[in-house]
This record gives C-alpha cells, sequence and structure tokens, in this order.
C-alpha cells in the first residue's frame, strides 16, 4: 500500500515537474502517414490550397493589431528583425482563426517544435516553423509547393493540427502527440501546453467569435 502511495506520488511529482519546466524547443517528431478517406483528403486539400488572405478585416481590428503588437514584443529576442515579426505574427493569427484553432496555442506549438526557426529541419525531414512532413503535399497540396515558405507552412501546419484535433473529438493531449509523432507519450503534449500557458497567453481567447467572423468572409 505504501509502496503504490509512493509510486503515485512520484508519478505526480514528474508531471508537476514537466509542466513547471521552462519551454525551450523540443526536438521535433513528425507526423505519421495514415490513410485518409477522399472526403477528408479533399477537404484539407481544399484548406491548404486557398490562397492566404492578409489584408481581411480580422486583422484589421483594433483587437488583432494589440495582440500582433503584444507578441510581436514578447517574439523579438527570438525573432529580431521587426518586420518579418509583424508578418510572421499576422500570418499565425489569420491562419490559426482560420483553422478554428487558438492563435497562442500554435505560438506553443511552434516555439516547440522550431524555437522559431524559419528553415528548421528534423531528424525526420519535418520542415519549418511547424515542422511539417513533405509527404502532405504529395498527399493533399500541389506540386511544387514550398514547405519552408511562410503562409505554406503556417496553413498546412494549423490545418493538420485541426483535423487531429477533430479526429480525436477534441481532446487536445492527444491532437499534440499524433501531431509530433508521438501519440500515447505525454513529454511532447505537457511541453507544448506549458510553452502557450507560460509563454503566449494574453487574455480570453475570442478564436470561436473569429472563426464565425472568418466563415463569413468579414
Amino acid at each position: 500500500m505504501a509502496g503504490a502511495k509512493t509510486g503515485g506520488l512520484k508519478r505526480l511529482l514528474l508531471g508537476l515537474a514537466v509542466l513547471l519546466l521552462p519551454a525551450a524547443p523540443a526536438c521535433a517528431g513528425h507526423q505519421i502517414y495514415e490513410p485518409l478517406s477522399d472526403s477528408v483528403r479533399a477537404s484539407l486539400s481544399a484548406a491548404v490550397s486557398d490562397n492566404p488572405v492578409l489584408d481581411a478585416p480580422v486583422l484589421q481590428t483594433a483587437d488583432s493589431r494589440r495582440w500582433i503588437d503584444e507578441m510581436s514584443r514578447r517574439l523579438a529576442q527570438r525573432m529580431p528583425d521587426a518586420r518579418q515579426r509583424r508578418d510572421f505574427l499576422a500570418t499565425e493569427y489569420y491562419e490559426s482563426v482560420r483553422a478554428g484553432l487558438d492563435p497562442e496555442l500554435v505560438l506553443g506549438v511552434i516555439e516547440v517544435e522550431s524555437g522559431f526557426h524559419k528553415y528548421a529541419i528534423s531528424s525526420a525531414d519535418a520542415r519549418g516553423y511547424m515542422q511539417v512532413m513533405p509527404f502532405w503535399v504529395n498527399l493533399v497540396g500541389t506540386p511544387g509547393q514550398d514547405l519552408f515558405h511562410l503562409r505554406t507552412n503556417l496553413r498546412y501546419g494549423c490545418n493538420i493540427l485541426r483535423l487531429y484535433l477533430d479526429q480525436e473529438n477534441g481532446d487536445l493531449y492527444r491532437a499534440l502527440g499524433r501531431y509530433n509523432g508521438s501519440l500515447g507519450r505525454p513529454e511532447y503534449p505537457l511541453t507544448v501546453v506549458s510553452a502557450w500557458k507560460h509563454h503566449w497567453i494574453y487574455q480570453a481567447s475570442h478564436t470561436a467569435s473569429l472563426s464565425g467572423r472568418l466563415a463569413a468572409g468579414q
């Protein structure tokens, strides 16, 4: 009985320790190829092939401008060039919300996957900010799409994470595990959530209402 309690306490302390660790870039994993139904493949293909709309009204609101200003301040040491930083954040904000994701959560994913290095390549050949595996271009994209291109990489990454969230019925930890190719292991989801909560939380998320406005073309 005492041994069981001791083991449970150790597991609890280990979990708390992981949550409290500073979120440094982790070794990126890789999405694993899984057959998709024709309807899912067609939907994902449409999602990643649409042209980005960086002048969309959702990026011109006072709220979005304040968000970009604040995140630009936080990101300055990691991405010193102000113009590059704001282009990155505007694109990340738009693509996250377009996919129905919290932009601050996506910043946590990017921090852990690539450390905000545009040309990061993992040992498994995952590429760019969101460490997207090249097989996705063959599966749902078009020839010549460059996964090191800012908008292409973020659009793929956000829509892949959205796919996994849908497949896991909204279970964020399982979806993150699948995104990283480490489903069933707690380290990656805990590290992403720690990065999200400690570095990027800004205020109550308006993702749902923003997604609705994007869907309505506003």
